[in-house]
């Protein structure tokens, strides 16, 4: 990271939920290579598409911690949390990487003919819900005299002020009610967790399996990797303190409307 998260802490306690590909697992590979990062909790859905962060767990099996967490099953929150909670006493640092939007036969709404309510709740589900579930659980993990960061990958298509395209209906919706429940989860903070700053970000278009099938309309310059995205938006939690909470950040540091 070209920039340190929470300068002042010597030892850092994190965590990245979605973390078996894209994004997550890169901020997993870019954390593990930060040796102020003491204890790296990660989670993942499916045993079968995680076999990239369970080799990471094989060689660092004394900072990475993985746990199986479906944010779709709130009853999966309590258990994975409480794995924290026996292992660290307080977190300073968390991302939440888990997003759809296509997926077996859910693909972008291109009209509203296209709509179908449990593919459109499923949405909200993965991409808004578990965010906010995953806020109300770590609350009793940030501490309030300790600086501490919780980010949310959002996307830029949730911005209601800049949609002028229309079209992928459940992924604009979900997105921007991520950034609602944000917003609104950093309001809670300020009282709950008085030193515990959070932010909506949108990486940009990333080369993950999300983007794949529409990165033919995406030109090579905006396309950024992994590595360049994590890089980016570390720059960027590296610069926000208290008076940024409930904010949406791009990649290059810039507010997007909401």
């Amino acid at each position: 990271m070209s920039r340190s998260i929470l300068p002042q802490h010597k030892k850092l306690n994190v965590l990245i939920l979605g973390a078996t590909q894209g994004i997550g697992l890169g901020f997993v590979r870019s954390l593990l290579n930060d040796e102020r990062v003491q204890r790296l909790f990660a989670t993942y859905r499916n045993e079968a598409t995680a076999g990239d962060l369970f080799r990471l767990q094989d060689e660092r099996q004394e900072r990475l911690t993985c746990m199986r967490l479906d944010v779709t099953e709130e009853s999966l929150f309590q258990p994975a949390f409480q794995q924290i909670r026996d292992s660290v006493d307080e977190l300073h640092f968390a991302v939440y990487c888990v997003g759809v939007l296509h997926e077996g036969s859910l693909e972008p709404e291109k009209s509203l003919r296209h709509i179908d309510s449990e593919k459109l709740l499923y949405s909200f589900h993965v991409n808004s819900v578990g965010a906010v579930l995953a806020a109300k659980y770590l609350a009793s993990l940030f501490k309030r005299e300790t600086p501490s960061i919780f980010a949310a990958i959002s996307a830029r298509v949730g911005s209601i002020g800049d949609n002028r395209l229309g079209g992928w209906y459940g992924y604009r919706a979900s997105k921007a009610a991520l950034n609602m429940l944000i917003k609104t989860t950093a309001i809670e903070y300020k009282r709950r967790c008085p030193s515990t700053t959070v932010v909506s970000l949108h990486p940009g278009t990333t080369d993950t399996s999300l983007s794949k099938p529409f990165q033919g309309n995406v030109p090579d310059q905006q396309l950024s990797t992994v590595d360049e995205t994590v890089r980016l938006l570390s720059e960027v939690l590296s610069k926000v303190d208290l008076k940024d909470s409930g904010e949406f950040y791009s990649w290059d540091g810039t507010k997007l409307p909401w």
